[in-house]
């Protein structure tokens, strides 16, 4: 049900007192005023701590910087007159005992008379004898199609021509912020650069960066990453490819559904966290890093409020994606660690987030051992697909080392016996790959020459790879990839040790 169609149903229903939930007041304010002009005939009583009641002739300036009294005028009205009441910073004074006696006292004429308190306020912190007697209702952020709005006024007004496609992102990038935000950035832009391009969308990615640092366990992560970048993994490419603009008018249009998230499985080095920043650049989307040693760290019960807070966040700036490194590190072995069934109640609400969420946020998470997986996660319906990360085959160490030196010698990178890298490099992860270039290059350094194939092959032949160290771990994960139960990222056979 629309906001409008909810607050409409409770007004006629009488419902004495209706907390709004919103950080846009001065929105919210303005479609309550017209709420009550289209639906109802009542008279506007607006209060804020500092100016008391406004935009009422008789009782201005009543109740400056006295709660107690603004409910007082509640009472004083004639009984029959219908009225509603706007309680600016009103929350603030909940907790105050004369306060929420006094509500409680009212609500009881309230139900009798056609008089509503509503009060609005960005923080949800009722306590619990009001708990029974208010209503909560959420004002949520401009809708893409309010949004588009906005921007159709803007550019109209303007008299700037903008290509659909253009248009389409910038209603995506404004997902996420107030009316009122957007229309400042807008304006801000619009000052700058005297037009609406591509670059618009950097300015509102950055507006929403600082939404996220105002959160402990969320980090902002800026990617460069390009998909061109990932050697080999061509099945996830193809996967991603036709994902990238699902979050799109018209892939809603066509009744898609918005894609839910990825899990990479693999052991350390294999491209996973590589992945997930190529992701967010090639889709233009914020990337957001859980912390998940923050999430599990502070006093009892302060974990599932700061998963609560992670959600709202993520679902606040959406569309986005939200990266979740070594999940299986984060809820391992939830049942032994004896914290009084934390984890147990974090693992079930954010379970239970992942099958139900409708934003659009699209949640990565990466794993080096599917062992320590609980069974929620890794069942369908969690995430989109499950994919593998193998150690790369021959064909693909070769373009990995071809990437890599290429950035590193973008004129002479031609050179290089890439044939003979990819042969010497057998069980090399991708980032033992890059290092043992970098390795290659120290050595050539020292000895004040330009490095070879030869200093690339030295620093091969003296590491030893971890899926050595780690065998065990690898050989069990081929097997659970082998067994159909997974889908792998590359189209190479996996070749079993």
């Amino acid at each position: 049900m629309k906001f409008n169609d909810e607050l409409a149903l409770f007004l006629k229903a009488r419902y004495p007192i209706i907390y709004i939930n919103t950080i846009e007041e001065d929105r919210v304010e303005y479609i309550i005023r017209k709420n009550i002009k289209t639906n109802l005939n009542r008279s506007i009583y607006s209060w804020d701590f500092v100016d008391g009641y406004t935009n009422n002739p008789n009782n201005e300036g009543f109740a400056k910087r006295n709660p107690l009294q603004a409910l007082e005028l509640v009472e004083r009205l004639n009984a029959e007159t219908p009225a509603l009441f706007i309680l600016k910073d009103f929350n603030r004074f909940l907790t105050d005992l004369s306060i929420s006696r006094k509500l409680r006292n009212i609500s009881r004429i309230l139900k009798l008379q056609p008089k509503t308190i509503i009060i609005i306020g960005s923080d949800l912190t009722i306590p619990k004898e009001l708990q029974d007697l208010l209503t909560v209702l959420q004002f949520q952020l401009p809708s893409e199609s309010e949004i588009s709005q906005e921007l159709d006024r803007l550019v109209n007004s303007l008299n700037i021509k903008i290509e659909s496609q253009l248009f389409e992102n910038l209603t995506r990038a404004c997902q996420g912020l107030p009316l009122e935000r957007i229309r400042r950035v807008l304006s801000k832009i619009i000052a700058t650069y005297k037009t609406i391009d591509n670059n618009s969308i950097t300015i509102l990615l950055s507006e929403k960066k600082q939404i996220i640092s105002q959160t402990e366990i969320l980090e902002y992560t800026s990617v460069e990453e390009q998909i061109t970048n990932l050697g080999g993994l061509d099945n996830l490419k193809d996967w991603l490819r036709k994902r990238k603009t699902a979050f799109g008018i018209q892939a809603s249009n066509y009744g898609l559904p918005t894609p839910r998230g990825l899990l990479l499985v693999g052991i350390q080095g294999t491209g996973k966290s590589l992945t997930a920043k190529a992701i967010a650049n090639e889709w233009q989307l914020p990337l957001l890093k859980l912390d998940v040693g923050k999430l599990f760290g502070g006093i009892v019960g302060e974990s599932e409020s700061r998963l609560r807070q992670m959600i709202t966040v993520a679902e606040t700036i959406s569309p986005c994606i939200l990266w979740i490194d070594e999940i299986d590190k984060a809820f391992s072995s939830t049942e032994s660690k004896g914290d009084s069934g934390t984890s147990n109640r974090v693992l079930a609400t954010f379970v239970s987030w992942l099958s139900e969420k409708k934003k659009p946020v699209f949640v990565i998470a990466t794993a080096n051992n599917i062992d320590l997986l609980p069974l929620e996660i890794i069942r369908k319906g969690r995430f989109d697909e499950i994919f593998f990360l193998d150690l790369p085959k021959k064909e693909e160490r070769e373009e990995i080392f071809k990437i890599h030196i290429k950035e590193f010698r973008p004129n002479n990178w031609e050179s290089f016996d890439y044939s003979k890298l990819a042969e010497l490099s057998e069980s090399f992860s991708g980032a033992e790959i890059r290092q043992s270039i970098i390795e290659g290059m120290y050595h050539a350094f020292d000895e004040k020459r330009e490095f070879t194939t030869n200093d690339i092959s030295m620093a091969l032949n003296e590491s030893i790879p971890l899926a050595h160290l780690e065998s065990n771990q690898m050989l069990k994960l081929q097997n659970w990839a082998s067994s159909g139960r997974i889908r792998l990222a590359s189209s190479k056979t996996i070749y079993l040790n």
